[in-house]
């Protein structure tokens, strides 16, 4: 099988280049990579207007299977993500039961190869059941297919358990990815001011993610280990970061489309589809976000992709779970909000959402060059449309951007050289 993409602008961060090229893919790899390519092949793709980046890597998401099926499964979110241009995913361990063991990370991983649609690299929970009372086996589980480690939602409390976490990880050149949250403050439905007063509602506290972040850099500073943060939506975060990585302190981030795209306000109009944990906060926050993303103190862009059914997200606002859906919007989020008004470039956008990913991950992606696996994300950068639930291909539909313009769409996404999801297909394969 041999593609041909001709005409595409191809936007790689690590060789710092967006330019108009034509990219020959053969036996799941990129080939060549040069202007007017002539060879004949199995198929060719006119790029003509689109541009072409490494596929986009989401570090952070749920597919919720096994046991939460009736919300999304392994094969719905695979195409629900690549529909939204992902070509690697790695959904978290809150699943029922938990992956603390070999037998149901081998569960997850062959079922997503019998899905074929994108690479799904799971993590496994840091602790059995999420309980945050007993490691897991560290390294059996990495031997079974672990990407990394995570008890998301359910942080580790114990700050001598997450310590050996992180030593024990790290020895074996693996992290963990923390969920930031002092339980004892963060009591709410959202995030605590006006907004929550307004609707009669308690409030969670900033100081819920920020506190448990400043514990975990501590860890990472005094012990010189790796330390991932999730999800920070907070001012105080993302100045916290960015003062110990000028210090050296090896400490990543992500944050999500939603925290530099709404404020809390938002509730107002969303309502329970604008409810998720860390919760959507201020003005100040939100500019927070932006300025972290654009001067390198966060390293990814996740969709914390979280599907929840209707008559789950349908309950009253203190009752209703968090969480949003965010495959099929991550990439026009960011080009509504960060790329178009300027706050940073495609180039960064690759840097955020495919590049950095992968090095974090220590996988082979994230690169467009002569000799790497055709992982690919082709989409219109210029299209505006209306976000409309009948389009939502993720079997649940629980998410602010209905009804808003967005720009930018996926329009092909290529993993190992096949073409898993074309805009001009009615079916995903």
């Amino acid at each position: 099988m041999s593609i041909l993409l001709k005409n595409g602008t191809v936007v790689d961060y690590a060789s710092n280049k967006q330019e108009k090229k034509d990219i020959l893919i053969e036996n799941e790899k990129i080939v060549k990579i040069e202007k007017d390519i002539k060879e004949e092949t199995s198929q060719v793709i006119d790029c003509e207007g689109l541009y072409i980046m490494p596929g986009m890597i989401d570090i952070h998401c749920h597919l919720r299977e096994p046991g939460g099926e009736h919300k999304e499964t392994i094969e719905t979110g695979s195409k629900s993500a690549v529909k939204g241009g992902f070509t690697t995913i790695c959904p978290m361990p809150n699943t029922n039961p938990t992956p603390d063991n070999p037998e149901t990370l081998k569960q997850i991983i062959d079922e997503a190869k019998r899905v074929n649609l994108c690479n799904v690299l799971p993590f496994s929970s840091v602790t059995k059941g999420e309980k945050g009372e007993e490691l897991v086996d560290f390294e059996t589980q990495l031997e079974a297919g672990a990407i990394a480690f995570s008890d998301d939602g359910m942080p580790v409390e114990n700050a001598a358990m997450i310590r050996e976490a992180m030593l024990k990880a790290n020895q074996l050149g693996s992290f963990v990815s923390e969920h930031c949250e002092e339980k004892s403050v963060s009591k709410g439905a959202i995030n605590a001011g006006s907004v929550a007063e307004k609707l009669g509602v308690g409030g969670v506290l900033p100081e819920a993610e920020e506190i448990m972040a400043a514990r975990d850099i501590v860890i990472s500073e005094t012990n010189q280990l790796h330390t991932h943060i999730c999800h920070i939506s907070t001012q105080t975060s993302v100045g916290m970061i960015r003062s110990a990585k000028q210090r050296g302190v090896q400490v990543t981030c992500e944050t999500c489309p939603h925290y530099y795209s709404f404020t809390v306000e938002e509730v107002l109009n969303a309502g329970t589809n604008a409810k998720m944990n860390p919760p959507l906060r201020e003005e100040k926050d939100k500019q927070a976000i932006i300025q972290g993303l654009k001067d390198g103190t966060i390293d990814c862009i996740i969709t914390d992709h979280a599907p929840h059914a209707k008559e789950e997200k349908a309950k009253e606002l203190a009752a209703a779970p968090n969480g949003i859906i965010g495959f099929e919007t991550a990439l026009a989020a960011t080009i509504t909000n960060l790329v178009a008004p300027g706050h940073i470039s495609y180039l960064d956008m690759v840097r955020l959402m495919s590049y950095n990913p992968a090095k974090l991950l220590k996988i082979d992606r994230g690169e467009i060059k002569e000799g790497a696996v055709a992982d690919l994300t082709i989409f219109n950068p210029e299209e505006k449309y209306t976000y409309e639930e009948a389009s939502i291909v993720s079997k649940s539909k629980n998410t602010p951007w209905i009804g808003k313009q967005l720009q930018g769409k996926v329009q092909y996404t290529i993993v190992s050289g096949d073409v898993k999801y074309d805009a001009n297909d009615t079916e995903i394969a």
